[in-house]
């Protein structure tokens, strides 16, 4: 398939899955809504407690990367949603696309929402909360930003894998599975005071890094050696994985009939 076939097969996802966006209202609630009151009631429960300028600037960075990540890998996980939703998963992958144009066209997708999230979060708490999340510079944002945008990726596409596995019993992952990850990557506290076997587990997710890496520039010690080159190091390893694992995932749905099932 020549360069240009690819860019049009990825382009149709995108293109389809921002109208489905624009055309459902529930979308622009849940791009607009549950961040900002996730931002503004993290917010207002530091100034509560107390908190010095530094440990709130820790705890709302992990409320915007839960935003931004949870934004952009619902986007990807609705590549097989709208379809699973619709009955319409085997007229999906009747069309000349593959896995790769799929995941990728959704991702971009959720990328211009994250990072309408962003910007939108970021002037939010600098003006409620006086937290400048630009502070550390145009090079440690976009890493940073592209961390959360490849960790929503991999996350998407295994709940993407474990949809077509599973069918629609498998939904809730689409909303758990951000959660689980954020938990164990430290997005509230550092993962230092989890139990030794529970920090083991975050050492090995890709977000931990990046979280570390961003609150660095916050005044927090780092607590791991070259964090963004382990972040992304993990993410492309993950990444692999994750993509192997949904084309194995549509593979053995075609051979036990589950695409027909999930189809009308």
């Amino acid at each position: 398939m020549s360069w240009r076939a690819e860019l049009l097969a990825a382009w149709a996802v995108v293109v389809r899955n921002a109208l489905m966006g624009v055309r459902n209202v529930f979308f622009f609630f849940e791009l607009l809504f549950w961040p900002v009151v996730g931002v503004l009631s993290i917010g207002l429960m530091t100034r509560f407690l107390g908190l010095t300028p530094e440990q709130g600037a820790f705890v709302l960075v992990g409320t915007i990367a839960l935003s931004v990540i949870n934004v952009c890998q619902l986007e990807v996980a609705y590549a097989m949603l709208l379809d699973v939703w619709s009955k319409s998963v085997k007229h999906q992958f009747m069309a000349p696309i593959g896995v790769r144009h799929l995941t990728v066209g959704a991702w971009l997708v959720g990328m211009l929402r994250g990072f309408v999230i962003f910007v939108l979060l970021a002037a939010l708490g600098a003006w409620a909360f006086d937290f400048r999340v630009l502070a550390p510079g145009v090079g440690a944002v976009a890493a940073f930003l592209l961390g959360c945008f490849l960790t929503a990726w991999i996350v998407g596409v295994l709940v993407c894998a474990l949809i077509t596995l599973f069918g629609n019993r498998a939904e809730a992952f689409a909303w758990a599975s951000t959660n689980m990850v954020l938990v164990l990557a430290g997005i509230y506290y550092p993962v230092s005071v989890l139990p030794k076997p529970v920090a083991a587990v975050a050492a090995a997710i890709p977000l931990t890094y990046f979280l570390d890496a961003y609150r660095a520039h916050f005044g927090f010690h780092a607590e791991f050696a070259s964090p963004l080159a382990t972040g992304f190091a993990l993410s492309a390893v993950y990444a692999v994985l994750a993509h192997w694992a949904f084309r194995a995932a549509v593979e053995r749905a075609r051979q036990n009939g589950l695409l027909l099932k999930m189809s009308e």
